[in-house]
Order: structure tokens, then C-alpha cells, then sequence
């Protein structure tokens, strides 16, 4: 049997936060669209799958004859028909009587701009493409209800997962990002100019005597909640220190920097 918690990095009495933070790291360091190898992202999610899930963890833990993880070490219920579109969709054998269910991978910028989406959906008679609707306020993990849109008119049950991202991370419904600039804006203050997560141009003001790692606010440029109401960008100001400075200069803060 494969050793999921060997897959992870993890202790076996590893916490469930341990096991969150074990794989968000793997999965950013190994996912393709990353350059990283697929079949080694395939193993990271499968043993966060069954880690990240108590019940499943529980029968991992005290494997049971009758039990997917018994005897042997072959897991049938996981032999997934897998299929990738430009979000990462993942279809899976139907779990429980009249659903179906499949887990979609998409980005935050996905949360940030939700509506509607084509999805390909693998079955045992091909691959299908699906219109669904990506609801307001998606958090990773929540279950998400499609009636008729499953094979034979099947509910379709969509687990949605959410790419982890360097460069943007959710608070709620605020996003929060880091951006340099120039400490002689810091110091006298001035305007900046960034892309908020949707891909458009904003200009933030710097007031005099920013320190850095300060937090300045775009209202309404953040997530929208379940009720469709817009957070806010934060962005983390650092200090980017000019490449030339005077003798002069030099010579006038080093004396400053003596008081």
C-alpha cells in the first residue's frame, strides 16, 4: 500500500493543518502547468485526498478486509478516469447512488471573476464538455451541486480545489499581494501603479513616510463573498532600494543615520 504520509513529508500523527500546509507546498513545487511532473502531482493529490479527509484517513489508518486500502494494497474505488482541461478538472467514479461526482482545479483569478465555465468531464463512453456556473464566493474544498449535468442525467457533485498562488493570497473576501517600490516613495510618499488580480491597471497613493511592509487598500478590487459583495486589495508595500545613489546622498544619510 502506497505510504500517503511518506507522499506528503508528514508524520503519521501529523495534524490536519500539518497536512493542508504539506501539500499546498508539494503542490505548487510539482504542479505541470509549473513545469513540474504530472504523475508525481497526481500522487500529491491522491494522498491528500485521502489525509485531507478524516473518515478516509480513519480507514487509511485501520485498514478493514472489506476496505479500500485492505489487503493487497490496491485501492479500486481510485482508479479514477482522469482528464485535464484548461482548469484541471478531474472526473470520478460516482460515489454514492444518483450523483456523480469529479474535483475542479481552478485559479484564485477564477474566484476573483466567477461565471460561467466550460468544463471537460470524462466518462466511460468519452469525454463531454459541460457548461457550469462557478458560484460567488467558492471556497477550496466546498461541494457544489449540478442537477442533470452527470452522465444519464445524473447530479453532477463537484468538489472545487483552488490552485495555491505565490503572488496572491486570500483573506476572506480580500486578496493580498506584495509589491517594491522605490524607498524614496516611502520616504516622501507619491503614486504607484500594479495590476490588481483581475488584470487591470490601478494606481495606488503612497502618503509621505510609509514604512515598509505597510498595507495599502484598493476598496472593491478583492473577491466577491457568497452574497456577491467586492473585498478589497491589500498590497504590502517593500522597499526597493535605487541601484545608484550619490556620494552626496550617500554622505547625508550616513550622517542622519549616526543621530
Amino acid at each position: 500500500m502506497t505510504d500517503y504520509y511518506s507522499t506528503l513529508g508528514v508524520a503519521r500523527t501529523a495534524s490536519a493543518d500539518e497536512i493542508k500546509k504539506a501539500f499546498r507546498k508539494l503542490a505548487s513545487q510539482h504542479h505541470p502547468d509549473k513545469g513540474g511532473d504530472t504523475k508525481k502531482f497526481q500522487e500529491i493529490q491522491a494522498a491528500y485526498d485521502t489525509l485531507g479527509d478524516d473518515k478516509k484517513r480513519a480507514a487509511y489508518n485501520n485498514p478493514q478486509p472489506q476496505s479500500p486500502f485492505g489487503a493487497g494494497g490496491t485501492n479500486h474505488n481510485f482508479n479514477f478516469n482522469e482528464i485535464f482541461n484548461m482548469f484541471g478538472a478531474q472526473f470520478q467514479q460516482p460515489q454514492q447512488r444518483g450523483h456523480a461526482r469529479m474535483t475542479l482545479w481552478i485559479r484564485i483569478q477564477d474566484v476573483a471573476s466567477p461565471g460561467t465555465r466550460v468544463v471537460a468531464m470524462g466518462t466511460q463512453t468519452g469525454t463531454h464538455n459541460i457548461e457550469i456556473n462557478i458560484p460567488n464566493g467558492i471556497e477550496d474544498g466546498d461541494n457544489v451541486q449540478f442537477s442533470g449535468l452527470g452522465p444519464g442525467g445524473q447530479d453532477l457533485v463537484i468538489t472545487f480545489r483552488i490552485h495555491p498562488d505565490r503572488t496572491w493570497q486570500r483573506n476572506s473576501n480580500n486578496i493580498v499581494t506584495e509589491h517594491s517600490v522605490n524607498v524614496w516613495k516611502l520616504i516622501a510618499g507619491g503614486t504607484m501603479t500594479m495590476m490588481d488580480i483581475r488584470g487591470n491597471r490601478i494606481e495606488l497613493s503612497i502618503p509621505p513616510k510609509t514604512q515598509p511592509n505597510s498595507l495599502l487598500r484598493a476598496r472593491g478590487r478583492g473577491l466577491p463573498d457568497r452574497n456577491g459583495n467586492i473585498g478589497d486589495m491589500l498590497v504590502r508595500v517593500q522597499a526597493e532600494i535605487p541601484a545608484k545613489i550619490s556620494e552626496e546622498l550617500l554622505a547625508a544619510i550616513q550622517l542622519e543615520s549616526t543621530k
